[in-house]
């Protein structure tokens, strides 16, 4: 009896230690943008399987959706995530500056500036493209009905307004006076501004607003080739702008969650092959040479320039364009 007793004993002992040994399950909160959806539920799988296999460890990873500045905002005020991955680098500076849950040099925490994969902004029209728009300037004309999301709550949008104003400029010898007036054209020509990018295409698809509908390059391959193939067309524009998504870990968050190693191995997974093979999967641009020449029929050709080479980067480009009282507020009070 007493040996019998003995092995119970260490064998629940031993059913303790393992126990103890074994990771805890984890929860990680993903804050991200309107248009990673599909992207997210299907990297988030790949990610648990992973980290399954890597340490043993259970994780589910939640998410939020929305306009990126509007989600930057919603962590601003408390929304507690682990990680941030949204449309423009100045949403995620404006959560470091104003809540202090991230450091101002969070870009350098990870390669291409914390950008995993980038993307652009193209237009789709119905089918037949009957008002036969072909480039910016079309965008402009009377009785052309343009979808665009607010730049005020949109990350896609303040890339569509500064894509068109960069077009502008080079279009007209670098004329901010010209490109001004183009903006202000093309906004005339805008009858809703959603809050974000899936509200945009929304507004376009299911209610049947507009003639043309701007957009991620991801947003709208997705309409055309899975959701809605034959009913819609991808029009690519002559020059358009690089936009590049960005990714951080909320570090005081994640610390005190005691999630941070998790949430760094979360981002840093992006960029491996299966996490690139995802994100071309989904449409957006691979920043791995690889995957990105595999996928090279899959993306228009198109001239692109950098927010940094027109505007001179976000915080700039935030200040004079869509700050308080900035360019776009004059333009739209004109409207």
């Amino acid at each position: 009896m007493h040996n019998k007793l003995s092995v119970f004993a260490l064998s629940l002992l031993g059913a303790a230690l393992l126990a103890d040994a074994a990771p805890k399950p984890v929860t990680l909160l993903n804050v991200s943008y309107d248009p990673t959806r599909e992207f997210y539920q299907a990297y988030n799988v790949a990610f648990a399987r992973h980290w399954k296999e890597k340490t043993g460890g259970e994780v589910t990873i939640n998410q939020s959706h929305g306009g990126s500045g509007k989600q930057a905002r919603s962590v601003i005020d408390g929304l507690q995530a682990d990680v941030v991955t949204l449309a423009l680098a100045y949403d995620i500076d404006a959560i470091a500056e104003k809540s202090g849950r991230l450091p101002a040099d969070w870009q350098k925490k990870l390669p291409h500036n914390s950008s995993p994969y980038v993307s652009t902004l193209a237009f789709i029209v119905r089918k037949g493209n009957p008002k036969g728009i072909r480039d910016w300037d079309d965008l402009i004309r009377p009785g052309v009905s343009v979808i665009t999301p607010n730049p005020k709550t949109s990350g896609v949008a303040r890339w569509n307004y500064l894509a068109a104003w960069g077009y502008a400029l080079k279009a007209n010898g670098g004329d901010p006076a010209k490109a001004r007036d183009f903006v202000t054209r093309l906004f005339k020509n805008v009858p809703v501004l959603d809050s974000g990018a899936r509200g945009a295409t929304t507004t376009f698809i299911e209610r049947g607003i507009g003639d043309v509908l701007i957009n991620w390059e991801n947003e709208l391959l997705l309409v055309t080739k899975k959701l809605n193939p034959g009913e819609y067309e991808l029009i690519v524009p002559s020059v358009s702008i690089l936009a590049e998504p960005t990714v951080a870990v909320v570090e005081k968050v994640a610390t005190r969650r005691g999630t941070r190693d998790i949430a760094q191995a979360y981002l840093e997974y992006l960029y491996s092959p299966e996490g690139q093979e995802l994100a071309a999967r989904n449409y957006y641009r691979p920043t791995l040479e690889a995957v990105a020449e595999r996928y090279a029929n899959q993306f228009p050709q198109l001239t692109l320039f950098t927010i940094d080479e027109v505007f001179g980067g976000w915080k700039k480009a935030q200040n004079t364009h869509f700050a308080d009282g900035g360019e776009f507020d004059k333009i739209y009070q004109k409207q």
